[in-house]
């Protein structure tokens, strides 16, 4: 099956900044974002993130790293390891699929009792399996259930993105 180009490296790059602003809009009253990107895009997409708050804010961020194996759930490393208690939280993902990935995520940030965790996405498909909603979207994809989408990173930048 052909790649179909739905997000080109400058158009994901309008998109990420956009959520950018939506972030701050967001969050104003807050002291701090922890940003928690999801290996391997989704921490591309956090770091991306976390510059683009830089540049538009003095909101301080704490970037982190999420690691799971979909296949053990139970299994989540998170890097480093920080005590979210009372902190909010921005789990970010490449790809919002069917929410299973983002609810693995939040499972071990919830024994800590964080102030508000919301989550972000630079794609999104528009059918979920499991009832998890995406505050921060880029665009949002109808897609069939065989169809997929992948991210393209290169490095630090986020390329582009595609259906097959």
């Amino acid at each position: 099956m052909a790649k179909n180009y739905i997000l080109d490296a400058d158009t994901a790059n309008r998109k990420m900044q956009r959520m950018a602003y939506e972030i701050v809009e967001n969050n104003l009253d807050e002291r701090q974002l922890i940003l928690a990107g999801i290996r391997e895009s989704g921490s591309v997409i956090a770091r991306n993130i976390q510059q683009l708050l830089k540049q538009i804010s003095n909101l301080p961020t704490e970037l982190i790293t999420i690691s799971l194996d979909k296949k053990k759930p139970e299994e989540v490393l998170i890097t480093p390891s920080i005590d979210f208690t009372d902190k909010v939280v921005i789990i970010i993902d490449d790809v919002a699929n069917s929410g299973k990935t983002l609810l693995y995520a939040m499972k071990p940030l919830l024994a800590f009792h964080p102030r508000k965790i919301q989550t972000l996405a630079l794609v999104e498909r528009t059918h979920k399996t499991f009832p998890v909603s995406t505050d921060y979207v880029g665009l949002s994809v109808a897609t069939t259930l065989q169809e997929h989408i992948f991210v393209e990173t290169t490095g630090d930048a986020v390329t582009g993105a595609y259906m097959e």
